[in-house]
């Protein structure tokens, strides 16, 4: 079925999901505005990396349905969901990149699978990714010759070298201090900004989240307990939320280390 919304890029509906006998996520749905930075935030082992997964189609649900630009990804044949996935960018938390290639082939690489391009253009698209990154003089070197932050930035150069409308991006300031995390954080700002990117990032970095989010969604536990913008968890009375945002610990950690 094809329910397109122009302003919705890509919505999950009532999406349940299992390891095993354990449900890891129970009736997620959510609707992300095209050219927005949307961030799912929650402790750990809530299912945040693994609604993202189900997002990019690496995993398949129970049931429910993710509908990307109107079309649902779940019961897509594998020709059809790997075409879907090479319109959408994916930067992993460890940057992703292939230590046995320069930095520049990194990004190449999709281009070089996917864009029907000839190597002067592939060369020129390069320099172009890698300059909107900050990296336009690094193509040459290896990434163990790069500090972390510019890892993740040349990550993310290969995750738009298509030119997705859609960017997954999980844990962006994870390892990084907070200079280079502030920067990578104004990079994302700048790209939805001057490319119209949409952004759906999983992170738990309060400052970031403060800066960067357009909207929020929360998971507790596999269910989500909050949907809204940066002024609604001012005005939240969800206890779960508030104590996220206010850096507070559990009653029972703090008895135990009484």
């Amino acid at each position: 079925m094809n329910t397109k919304d122009n302003h919705t890029i890509i919505e999950v509906r009532d999406l349940v999901t299992h390891y095993g006998e354990t449900q890891i996520l129970d009736h997620v749905s959510l609707a992300v505005p095209r050219g927005t930075v949307y961030v799912i935030i929650g402790g750990s082992g809530c299912g945040k990396t693994t609604l993202l997964k189900h997002m990019c189609g690496l995993l398949k649900p129970s049931s429910g349905q993710i509908l990307y630009q109107g079309e649902d990804i779940v019961p897509m044949e594998e020709d059809d969901l790997a075409k879907m996935q090479r319109s959408i960018g994916i930067a992993f938390q460890t940057s992703g990149l292939l230590n046995s290639m320069t930095v520049g082939d990194n990004v190449a690489l999709p281009l070089r699978e996917y864009g029907n391009m000839d190597e002067p253009l592939i060369q020129a698209v390069v320099r172009m990714k890698l300059g909107l990154v900050g990296l336009a003089d690094m193509a040459h070197l290896m990434p163990d010759e790069l500090s972390g932050g510019m890892r993740k930035r040349a990550g993310l150069a290969r995750a738009i070298a298509l030119d997705p409308p859609l960017v997954y991006f999980d844990e962006p300031s994870a390892g990084l201090d907070p200079i280079m995390a502030c920067g990578l954080d104004e990079l994302i700002l700048d790209l939805r900004r001057m490319l119209g990117i949409t952004f759906v990032i999983v992170t738990h970095e309060l400052d970031s989240i403060r800066k960067i989010a357009d909207r929020i969604l929360m998971l507790d536990r596999g269910t989500v307990i909050f949907d809204g913008t940066m002024e609604d968890v001012e005005r939240t009375e969800t206890e779960r939320v508030r104590q996220f945002f206010e850096r507070r610990p559990d009653e029972y950690i703090v008895q135990r280390t009484i």
